[in-house]
């Protein structure tokens, strides 16, 4: 607080993370905006790092890389440290090989000021089943930049660590929220994908309908169980045997055994749908 180069914007009271956003943008002066959570702790090159990516005027967002910053405490947060290891430097960064991040992490990401400022009245007023929205935040953002012709991007070297769920009750929230984000925005991603390159349809299409089918995968199997009294083994062994492959090459890719720990996921997974 002592620090003149910052100026605090104290809100009368909680309005939630959308609203707080557009009071300091509106606010600043800055070219580029750093969007920090507040349990998130982003290492001394970050802002460097980030800012390097936003030379290039085509870029209107760029974010780092997350990594849970309790990773130690419970079997859950080294799974979820893993999750967000693949989320980042698979999906991603794959996405940014193609000009478009689709959803630039709220933890730790850096928009172009002047971009965001002709996008406020869309991000303020969103609606969800009729109300202002209070979710989804970070993809919507994303979203509206690559609609406005900006690239995102990923930056692998810039590091932000942050608190991530350690009881299921809580990851079962955190995942609800991002499941409702992620179906409800791909929707609103619809009209920008023809202007992407390929490879972003089908990515879309993957973490769409992929979550779907293994839903119904589910289903069919309590449903063959709950009928004939049999194990739907076939259901069991292609699920396990992509369990498997998926966290054999993340382990490969990552240098780092304990991917192959990361099949445990799955059932998680399950457990949540």
């Amino acid at each position: 607080a002592d620090d003149e180069r910052f100026n605090f914007t104290i809100l009368p009271k909680n309005v939630g993370k959308r609203k707080a956003q557009i009071a300091a943008i509106t606010q600043s002066s800055g070219d580029l905006i750093l969007n920090v959570d507040s349990d998130t702790t982003i290492a001394p090159d970050v802002v460097s790092k980030l800012a390097h990516k936003m030379r290039d005027p085509a870029v209107g967002a760029a974010m780092g890389q997350m990594k849970a910053s309790n990773q130690a405490d419970t079997w859950l947060t080294r799974l979820i440290d893993m999750e967000y290891w693949l989320a980042c430097n698979e999906e991603r960064a794959a996405q940014a090989r193609f000009g478009a991040v689709m959803c630039c992490c709220g933890p730790c990401a850096m928009y172009r000021r002047s971009a965001m400022l002709s996008l406020l009245d869309q991000y303020e007023t969103q609606l969800y089943r009729g109300k202002p929205s209070d979710f989804g935040e970070d993809r919507h953002l994303t979203i509206l930049m690559l609609s406005a012709g900006f690239r995102t991007e990923y930056v692998p070297s810039a590091i932000a660590a942050t608190v991530v769920p350690d009881t299921m009750g809580v990851y079962l929230r955190q995942q609800l929220r991002w499941a409702r984000s992620t179906f409800r925005d791909t929707l609103l991603a619809l009209p920008v994908l023809p202007g992407l390159d390929r490879y972003l349809t089908l990515d879309a299409i993957g973490q769409n309908v992929g979550l779907l089918l293994l839903a119904l995968s589910v289903l069919t199997g309590i449903g063959q169980f709950a009928l004939t009294a049999t194990l739907p083994w076939w259901t069991i062994l292609v699920i396990g045997s992509m369990t498997l492959v998926r966290c054999s090459v993340a382990a490969y890719r990552a240098r780092e055994l304990r991917f192959l720990g990361f099949a445990v996921h799955t059932l998680v997974n399950i457990f949540l749908l």
